[in-house]
């Protein structure tokens, strides 16, 4: 038995069915991505590229300089690996990159 208010978890809910609604993935599953970004891609990526949206699979990360979206696109079937290490196969499908406005 759980001392969690009963609201809460009806909260919890309707958050997880909103951001179904909105993003196609879990709210679970996208921040468990993005909990698992930094081990799987380490500090030098980590300083340069963000997960920014999960759906579906597609894992959109935005980099801060063109040279790192070079970088991440060369790395991608090496990352997706790294991923489905930590996060299980399949979850994470492809990995979409865009340089960010500075």
């Amino acid at each position: 038995m759980t001392d969690e208010d009963p609201s809460l978890r009806r909260l919890g809910d309707v958050v997880e069915r909103v951001a179904r609604s909105l993003r196609g993935s879990s709210a679970r599953e996208s921040l468990t991505v993005f909990t698992a970004w930094p081990e799987a891609v380490g500090p030098q990526i980590q300083a340069h590229a963000i997960p920014i949206s999960f759906d579906e699979g597609r894992l959109l990360v935005e980099v801060d300089q063109p040279g790192w979206a070079t970088q991440l696109r060369y790395l991608e079937a090496e990352l997706l690996a790294k991923l489905g290490a930590l996060l299980g196969a399949g979850v994470v499908t492809s990995i979409e990159v865009r340089v960010g406005r500075s």
